[in-house]
């Protein structure tokens, strides 16, 4: 087995982040800021924005949390968009009201959009950009593999299909609910992300394929992924590890997209 060892890349590129940003603080007098918006108050969302803080802490990225009901949520966008010392905006999904998660990331400024989630958006999401890092940083070569993406969502799968696609590899998405995962085997590369845990067994890969999972759901308190522990227990593929694969990229790449947007403002 070869693990994808995402905390090891994401080590590497913090530190280079770190003189990215003591260079706009020192030299710019830009002080990078990210801003957290969220309408429900619930353990597992207070943890993941707990882990932004103390990334950006150890940067010196300020990160602010906003706890807001679902009615002040647009409002406090607007005062955040027109905030000049605020330069990366997140909505942090799921709110209150789901039906209102399209109105609400687009009303983001595209240049603080730092998700990536909104129509205009000019920075890319993400957990993509942390999966194109991995496969990059392990030198996966996609080209000519049949590649797989389970789930279609707006953070992961819908996004990374349309860079890969664009990037001319040979994508197929499935949907989770979808009765033909069976044809998993015939693939080179399998990328899920649907929350359903344990949705992904042994029998749906093949020997020496590439298996990623940025799948997240919460079971007793605890983040889980989408494949089960019988395929961690082979020896034949290359696959991000239960803890410390995707996640941890994804939250360096989130805060690389706050530096680019403080780059944007800067004053030579």
């Amino acid at each position: 087995m070869k693990l994808l060892n995402g905390s090891e890349l994401a080590d590497y590129i913090k530190e280079r982040q770190a003189r990215q940003v003591r260079a706009l603080r020192q030299a710019h007098h830009v002080y990078p800021k990210l801003a957290i918006v969220q309408t429900i108050d619930n353990p597992v969302i207070d943890a993941y924005v707990g882990l932004k803080k103390r990334y950006g802490a150890d940067i010196l990225v300020d990160v602010d949390a906003h706890k807001v009901a679902q009615n002040d949520l647009l409002q406090t966008i607007q005062q955040l968009n027109a905030d000049e010392s605020v330069h990366g905006i997140i909505v942090q999904l799921p709110l209150e009201d789901e039906s209102s998660t399209q109105s609400a990331v687009d009303s983001v400024l595209p240049a603080k959009d730092v998700d990536g989630l909104g129509a205009n958006a000019v920075l890319d999401p993400a957990t993509p950009m942390a999966i194109n890092w991995l496969v990059a940083g392990y030198n996966i070569n996609l080209v000519g593999k049949e590649v797989a993406i389970i789930g279609q969502g707006r953070l992961v799968g819908a996004p990374l299909a349309k860079i890969w696609r664009e990037s001319g590899y040979d994508i197929t998405v499935f949907d989770k609910d979808q009765g033909d995962l069976a044809t998993l085997p015939d693939y080179d590369v399998i990328v899920t992300a649907t929350g359903a845990p344990g949705l992904i067994t042994s029998d749906h890969i093949k020997s020496a394929a590439v298996v990623i999972d940025a799948g997240t759901a919460a079971e007793h308190g605890k983040i889980i992924g989408d494949i089960t522990d019988d395929v961690r227990e082979r020896d034949d593929l290359t696959i991000t590890p239960k803890k410390g694969g995707v996640g941890p990229l994804t939250v360096t790449a989130l805060f690389d997209n706050v530096i680019r947007a403080a780059e944007a403002t800067q004053k030579d």
